[in-house]
C-alpha cells in the first residue's frame, strides 16, 4: 500500500497490535509509545534495553516476518533527546526536528510562490498554514509560531478565505 494511504496507517495499527501486546505483556515495558511503525521504549537500564530490543527484533522476525530497521533502532540516553515522529523530545520539553523547520519553510516559500502567481488560492495556503500549527502545537515552540504566523497575518492581511468567511457568517447567526 502506498505510504500515507489512510488505510496503510489503519492496517500497520491491526498487524502490529500484536507488539503492542508483547511488549506490554511478555516484556512488561512501563514506558512504550507506538504511532504507525514507529516506537519507543523507555527505561533507566540501557542492559534491560538492549537484551528488549533483542527479543522484540526475534518476535517480529518470527512472528510478524519483519526487522528493525538497523539505523534506525538505537538506544539513546534521553538527556540528548530522542527522534521520533518529526520532533526532538527531552524529558522537559520538545522541539520541532530542524530539518522539518527548513522544510516547512520551503513549502511555506513554495506555495507563496503559487499563490503570488495564481496557480493557488488563499484557501489551499490557509490549509497549509493550519496544518502547520496544527503540527506544532505538540512542541515547546510558542515564539516561532507566533513569528511566523505574525509575518504570515502582516503578509496577507487582506486576504480572507472562505473557511474565514464562513466562521463569520455563523457567528452573525
Amino acid at each position: 500500500m502506498p505510504l500515507g494511504n489512510l488505510t496503510s496507517q489503519f492496517f500497520a495499527n491491526v498487524y502490529l497490535n500484536e507488539l503492542d501486546q508483547f511488549v506490554k505483556h511478555q516484556l512488561k515495558a512501563k514506558y512504550y509509545i507506538r504511532y504507525v511503525d514507529d516506537f519507543v521504549i523507555l527505561h533507566l537500564s540501557p542492559v534491560i534495553l538492549k537484551k528488549w530490543r533483542s527479543k522484540i527484533g526475534s518476535f517480529l522476525y518470527d512472528h510478524l516476518a519483519l526487522k528493525l530497521h538497523p539505523d534506525k533502532s538505537k538506544i539513546v540516553f534521553l538527556n540528548r533527546g530522542i527522534d521520533f515522529l518529526g520532533f526532538k523530545i527531552f524529558p522537559q520539553y520538545k522541539l520541532i526536528k530542524r530539518r522539518n523547520h527548513r522544510k516547512f519553510k520551503k513549502k511555506l516559500r513554495e506555495n507563496i510562490f503559487l499563490f503570488e502567481n495564481e496557480q493557488m488560492d488563499y484557501d489551499k495556503l490557509y490549509d497549509f498554514m493550519e496544518g502547520w500549527v496544527a503540527y506544532v502545537k505538540h512542541a515547546n515552540t510558542y515564539k516561532l509560531k507566533q513569528k511566523i504566523l505574525t509575518e504570515f497575518e502582516t503578509r496577507f492581511f487582506q486576504e480572507i478565505s472562505s473557511k474565514e468567511i464562513n466562521r463569520i457568517t455563523v457567528k452573525k447567526k
